[in-house]
């Protein structure tokens, strides 16, 4: 906001003192505000909100967690922990006290326990047994172990990196959703996987052993694809690693695509790491085929370079191709189950890697000394720690070595990723369609969402098969120009900050909205998700954001002086 002496002598009209005394008010807490990130400044408009002065109802379309949940695969895993509890009582079984599972013969026990007839749970877990047999040839007996004592957790994830059925079938999921344009099950096939608690975790993780295993130095260079997830754009940042921070930049008049002069800064050897969520957050915007084949042209020119991608919103936009599947041996591909199936609480992701990747060949190209002080760390946990791949380092340092007995991800985590993957593959294998349902209906959901928001604003939303509509972006000062024309425009962008219309939007109206420049995005940016309420809210919305506008016009009116 501009300086309150500035703004009286802008007017001939005198500015009230309460208007002032407002107005300093407001530039306090902005003041307070700018220390902090998106989210941090989201939780502070809550407090506003939940006491608006209009008495609305409560509005906050801040986070992106969705308000909808896949049940199929829930209730399967109950069905598969009650199963495995009659199972353990089979060996042991002193009141609340049981045993141990069995494997000779638990899979026909399984078949007997469940009443495909009487329910469609029961079905949908015979149908993923014939499925996984027939596809995969897993062992029966195996699989259902597997998946029995998975649920139940009643052991330590063995491997540690991943349960061995789980790796194929998370495998196939991968290939389904996020692979359109090469051969999926080809790649599959080289793909190794570590499910972690989360996207959030995984890049946790990728970051921590990119520096423990010395393929990135402080001062080093990483680009970023903004506007981008706030927490990414601090990572590098942070004490831990002190990189060299480069914006891509990219702009809503390029509906989110990499710009020309974006991609010529990764034909730069300099540059270490690309990281870059696809389709993007806040832009809800995938990458193009023009933009995947910059960034494989890139590749040939800077072929060190190392890609992290987060592709959890992919399922939500038209045949997706992921970086991973264009550049599969640069990139390590982060996925989460949370937005698709409602499951931000579960904590549950995947980082994948190419069995021929570039991490493994930058680590073997270390200098001697350098080499022989990773032996010695990962020594303590491999006879042949030189052999390492950079996927099994990781699952070692997110234990910090010494506890990697111990490491992975919780046992029914992991089963819990296995059925949501197994839910999409035999919903697309049904009758051979190549369509899920479950995806389609979570697309018209955000879809709909999307039209009620740009409809109540009066604007165009962006008709494109790579528009997840999972957010909307809205630049007030765009929005000013086009309700009350330039001038007034220029006058708001001279004078109130975003934070300034949040704050409103907050204490008046009672709804809560992102703050876009916290994710990298231009001054005015505000984010709004339209995955965690329900339809009407979005009217409500727009309805909200046009009041405000309007009540600043108002105060335009009054305060600056115009031409008859």
């Amino acid at each position: 906001m501009a300086d309150d002496v500035k703004e009286t002598q802008k007017s001939s009209v005198q500015v009230p003192a309460e208007v002032i005394a407002e107005r300093r008010e407001i530039v306090k807490h902005e003041k307070s505000l700018e220390k902090l990130g998106a989210f941090e400044i989201a939780f502070q408009m809550l407090k506003l909100a939940k006491n608006n002065e209009k008495q609305n109802i409560f509005l906050d379309a801040g986070r992106g967690n969705p308000n909808w949940i896949q049940t199929i695969s829930r209730l399967a895993f109950a069905r598969i922990v009650e199963f495995g509890v009659h199972e353990s009582e089979q060996t042991m079984h002193q009141r609340d006290l049981a045993g141990y599972t069995q494997l000779m013969g638990i899979s026909v026990r399984f078949h007997h326990f469940l009443s495909p007839e009487e329910n469609e749970v029961d079905q949908f877990l015979l149908d993923a047994l014939n499925y996984c047999e027939e596809r995969f040839g897993f062992n029966s007996d195996s699989f259902v172990k597997e998946l029995v004592d998975g649920a139940i957790g009643n052991d330590y994830p063995v491997p540690s990196r991943v349960l061995a059925h789980t790796e194929t079938i998370l495998n196939a999921y991968l290939a389904s959703t996020l692979y359109h344009h090469v051969d999926g099950t080809k790649l599959a096939l080289k793909t190794q996987v570590f499910p972690t608690e989360g996207g959030t975790a995984a890049i946790a993780y990728i970051f921590n052993s990119l520096k423990e295993n010395k393929l990135i130095h402080r001062g080093d260079r990483v680009i970023i694809n903004t506007p981008i997830f706030t927490p990414y754009l601090s990572i590098p940042q942070l004490n831990d690693y002190e990189l060299q921070r480069i914006n891509l930049n990219s702009r809503e008049e390029d509906h989110w695509q990499l710009a020309p002069e974006a991609i010529g800064k990764l034909n730069d050897s300099s540059v270490k790491v690309l990281m870059l969520v696809n389709p993007s957050n806040p832009g809800a915007m995938a990458l193009s085929s023009q933009s995947l084949d910059a960034i494989k042209a890139a590749v040939t020119k800077n072929p060190d370079l190392m890609i992290i991608t987060d592709d959890v919103y992919g399922t939500f936009a038209e045949q997706f191709e992921s970086v991973y599947a264009v550049v599969p041996n640069n990139t390590l591909l982060v996925y989460s189950y949370s937005k698709l199936f409602g499951a931000t609480g579960w904590r549950i992701g995947v980082i994948a890697a190419h069995e021929d990747n570039v991490f493994d060949k930058l680590i073997a190209k270390l200098p001697d000394n350098q080499k022989a002080e990773l032996n010695k760390r990962y020594g303590h946990i491999a006879l042949h720690p030189e052999n390492m791949k950079f996927i099994d380092r990781m699952v070692a340092d997110s234990r910090s070595i010494g506890l990697y007995h111990t490491a992975g991800l919780s046992t029914p985590q992991q089963i819990m990723e296995v059925l949501f993957s197994l839910a999409h593959l035999l919903n697309e294998s049904v009758d051979g369609a190549d369509q899920d349902h479950y995806i389609a209906e979570a697309k018209s959901i955000v879809d709909t969402r999307y039209q009620l928001l740009n409809k109540g604003l009066g604007i165009n939303g962006f008709n494109s098969p790579h528009n997840t509509e999972y957010y909307s972006l809205i630049d007030i000062y765009e929005l000013a120009r086009q309700y009350y024309g330039t001038e007034f425009a220029n006058w708001l962008r001279d004078n109130f900050t975003q934070l300034d219309f949040l704050y409103k939007l907050s204490k008046r109206y009672g709804t809560v909205l992102m703050n876009g420049v916290g994710f990298g995005s231009k001054p005015g940016i505000l984010r709004v998700s339209e995955a965690n309420l329900p339809d009407e809210a979005y009217s409500m919305i727009a309805s909200d954001i046009r009041g405000l506008m309007a009540s600043y016009h108002t105060r335009w009116m009054k305060e600056v002086p115009h031409q008859a």
